[in-house]
């Protein structure tokens, strides 16, 4: 087995305990390693070249901006965006809205929505909607705060890239965000962006079958307080994914 393959079994884990900008700096200080082992010179273009597929396995979306802005050059690959944790369930996701429009605006304030759940769940990240201009960069915060206690249970300051469809666009956490049954969550989003698609013919109760035991039901509740506009009806966070 080639160094780097032994490598590739690393990064493949779900289960590295690491904050990703960290273990980018430990295959940083490998590739620089290797290439000396090589008799190579240590140049951008060597580092890529020992690091071959391995730099493809840096799931460089569970970065924070200010982790990705130390990242040169950026690399131009496929990364995987799925959170490093022991889950071990399957991954799900649930869309409250019917139907999607056009133009919808930020100014700083939050989007947000309340909701809970029957049963014990862990969120890992939700799906926003993008840019009506076309393809489009955003920059984001989301949050999950437990309602009653006014408690973060979870954030990440990261962004994401749009290509002007109204799908939804994939957006983690760092870590995985228990939630409990029947307690109310406020999920979070703060976008800073151009006007983009919304929701609307929203849902106040969504079941899905998701596994083994009962149904997987989420309630929806409007957020009261400084909010950006979302509600149960319309608005912004059409999907949260969550493993069972």
């Amino acid at each position: 087995m080639a160094p780097s393959d032994t490598l590739c079994a690393v990064l493949e884990r779900d289960t590295l305990g690491i904050r990703e900008s960290r273990l980018f700096g430990a295959v940083v200080r490998w590739s620089e390693a290797e290439c000396f082992r090589q008799q190579l010179p240590i140049t951008a273009e060597n580092k890529q070249k020992v690091l071959g597929k391995a730099l493809t396995l840096i799931r460089f979306p569970l970065m924070t901006v200010e982790e990705f802005a130390a990242v040169n050059p950026k690399p131009r690959v496929e990364y995987n965006d799925r959170p490093r944790c022991s889950l071990r369930g399957k991954e799900c996701s649930i869309s409250r809205f019917q139907q999607v429009e056009s133009r919808w605006g930020y100014s700083g304030t939050s989007d947000r929505i309340r909701f809970n759940v029957n049963r014990r769940i862990s969120v890992v990240g939700f799906g926003l909607y993008g840019s009506i201009h076309g393809p489009n960069d955003y920059q984001v915060n989301i949050q999950i705060i437990e309602s009653d206690k006014s408690q973060t249970l979870g954030q990440n300051d990261t962004g994401f890239s749009c290509d002007g469809t109204a799908s939804t666009f994939r957006v983690m956490f760092k870590e995985p965000v228990e939630i409990l049954p029947n307690v109310s969550y406020t999920a979070c989003a703060t976008l800073k962006g151009p006007d983009s698609h919304y929701g609307t013919k929203g849902l106040k109760k969504v079941s899905q079958e998701s596994g083994p035991g009962p149904k997987t039901t989420f309630f929806f509740f409007s957020s009261p307080g400084n909010n950006n506009g979302t509600s149960v009806e319309d608005g912004q966070i059409p999907e949260i994914i969550y493993y069972i």
